[in-house]
């Protein structure tokens, strides 16, 4: 949309809500009236004491000029409160009807296209812009209200004292005028664009901080940067050349602020001659100095911000309503990835080493350098395919445990590898560890397609994406079929905001079934789920090609496990379910509550 077609839509607009508000405007103008008798009187009264008083040798008429120019100080002080009531029933109208506009606008885009919601640029209309409207136009309204009642007393009281004063001051007032009146367009435009930036940086940085996690999971740091860089480097230059416009429109004032003093005073031989008083020009010089000019700074000043402003985000309330979608609004499906051996099954079959699947070498692990430890020389040997349960009291280290298998953390003495290797990689070894999978107990789902959620663990180089085929096995061994038909089947969008979090956790085992990676890790992954849910998925997982380990959360996963690590804080035992509660106290504790509560 032009300037030209802004303004045709905007004015119209203007127009109609002022006057709406006549009562309030002429309540408004009698307050600012009322004001302008205190400009007349402040010069006014000053020349007079001065021709009239002081200088005649009358000290007393003098003192009672001085003192009339000092009841319009007061006038004007209680003139200001009535404007301050009157301003309040014109702002805060705007600021509603805006807000509601800004509602409207919203709706009418969510009704356009259903599949996108406002972002956050539809936010920053609704709070940042409503109140930079409601802000400028306060402003505006009492910045152009005192400068006009303002000049009315002042170039009355000019004439009243000598008609040749309005020659000296007028025209550099108008020059300085047009200066400032020629920067106007061009800082709305700057003005216009750096709100246009800033509505899509917004929408981009809403977007980046939503799939933050994904972003880091996937290693995207770089590509959301590269979409987000631009835009704060091109609000960086909008503000350059807003600065740049700034110090012209400061030259203007300049002008319009100060010439008109140096005319009057260059002019005062002239003046004198032709009979003008002393008291006079010095009546002239205060309307300049106290009245006119810092009325003419404070509007050229509001207008160049506050008015630039205004006109640029009600521009944006008055955007037509975004057209309805052809087609009625469905979108295509993705296309699909091949099978490359046309099965259905992407492969990874039994992927497990030669070599123990994972080993802990006299592990100790500390959070912090005095701090106790948390496992304290641990050894311990996972076998390949096993399915490994770790148990023990809250805090234990269990989760320490995983992150340790996983990669995340570092020991602080001893050695842990996975297929023979160290499970620690350094900074820089880039792309996922094909060597293991980690669900946390807060279940990893993104926005994107349920295929996707379900096939991304899968995404390793040379290993094909599985296939449709396979991935409904997968649902329909972990007893997801009912989820995923709610959601509207593979190629439907998943908002993990809708889900519950055992939803979560349900396709994300699913997700973890389809991984290729020979070790599983499971720290209380299942913990949403109800117990026959969680024993279905963990007897699929355990049955899939590879090692699982499961800390576990309750006791039910370690009977189903083929061996189970107990963890009691002095010491590490590990064994089947049916000869630990001979060898660990706490483990036939947990077995007895486990049974008391199965029997309740």
């Amino acid at each position: 949309m032009t300037e030209g077609e802004t303004w045709r839509r905007v004015a119209p607009e203007g127009r109609r809500f002022l006057r709406g508000r006549g009562r309030a405007l002429g309540r408004l103008a009698a307050w600012s009236l009322l004001e302008s008798a205190h400009t007349f009187l402040g010069g006014y009264g000053v020349a007079r004491a001065l021709d009239d008083g002081f200088l005649a040798g009358r000290t007393a008429t003098g003192l009672a000029w001085l003192a009339a120019a000092g009841a319009g100080a007061l006038l004007g002080g209680f003139a200001l409160r009535g404007v301050f009531a009157g301003l309040a029933d014109l702002v805060e109208p705007l600021r509603d009807g805006l807000v509601r506009r800004a509602v409207r606008q919203a709706l009418d885009r969510a009704l356009a296209d259903p599949a996108r919601a406002p972002g956050a640029g539809a936010v920053s209309r609704l709070t940042q812009q409503t109140e930079m409207a409601r802000d400028s136009f306060a402003g505006l309204v009492l910045t152009a209200r005192s400068f006009v009642f303002t000049a009315v007393g002042a170039f009355a009281g000019m004439a009243a004292l000598a008609p040749e004063l309005l020659l000296i001051v007028l025209p550099p007032l108008l020059l300085g005028a047009a200066a400032f009146l020629a920067t106007l367009r061009p800082m709305a435009s700057v003005q216009r664009r750096s709100l246009d930036t800033d509505e899509a940086l917004s929408d981009r940085v809403g977007a980046v901080a939503e799939g933050l996690r994904d972003i880091v999971a996937c290693g995207g740091q770089a590509a959301a940067q590269a979409r987000v860089e631009p835009l704060i480097a091109a609000q960086e230059r909008l503000a350059r050349r807003l600065a740049r416009w700034t110090a012209v429109r400061t030259l203007a004032l300049g002008t319009a602020g100060r010439l008109p003093v140096v005319a009057l005073l260059a002019a005062t031989p002239w003046l004198l001659g032709r009979g003008i008083t002393a008291g006079t020009l010095a009546g002239g010089l205060t309307y300049l100095v106290q009245a006119l000019l810092p009325a003419l700074n404070t509007l050229m000043a509001a207008v160049g911000s506050a008015g630039t402003r205004l006109f640029v985000v009600l521009e944006r309330f008055c955007e037509p309503p975004p057209p309805s979608p052809a087609g009625g609004g469905a979108s295509a499906p993705k296309p699909r990835q091949p099978d490359d051996d046309g099965d259905g099954d992407a492969g990874g079959g039994d992927r497990r080493p030669n070599s123990a699947a994972a080993e802990l070498r006299g592990v100790t692990f500390a959070y912090g350098p005095g701090a106790a430890p948390v496992l304290d020389g641990l050894d311990l040997v996972v076998r390949p395919g096993e399915h490994l349960a770790v148990v023990g009291p809250s805090g234990i280290g269990k989760s320490t445990l995983a992150a340790l298998l996983a990669g995340m953390l570092s020991p602080g003495a001893g050695t842990v590898l996975v297929a023979g290797a160290a499970a620690h990689r350094e900074a820089g070894a880039g792309g996922p560890d094909p060597r293991r999978t980690l669900l946390p107990q807060q279940a990893y789902v993104f926005t994107g397609t349920v295929r996707d959620n379900l096939t991304h663990l899968a995404a390793h180089p040379g290993v094909p994406v599985p296939g449709d085929a396979r991935v409904l096995r997968a649902v329909g061994a972990l007893g997801l079929a009912d989820l995923v038909e709610r959601l509207g089947g593979l190629d439907a969008e998943v908002s993990p905001r809708l889900l519950s979090r055992g939803e979560s956790q349900h396709l994300a085992l699913a997700a973890a079934y389809l991984s290729p990676a020979p070790l599983l890790l499971l720290d209380e992954a299942t913990c949403h789920l109800d117990p026959r849910t969680e024993e279905r998925a963990e007897r699929v997982l355990a049955d899939r090609p590879g090692t699982l380990v499961v800390v576990a959360h309750r006791i039910s996963s370690a009977a189903r496990a083929d061996r189970v690590l107990v963890l009691d804080g002095t010491r590490a035992v590990c064994g089947t379910h049916a000869e630990l509660p001979a060898r660990s106290p706490l483990y036939r504790d947990l077995v007895g509550e486990w049974d008391r509560t199965a029997d309740e």
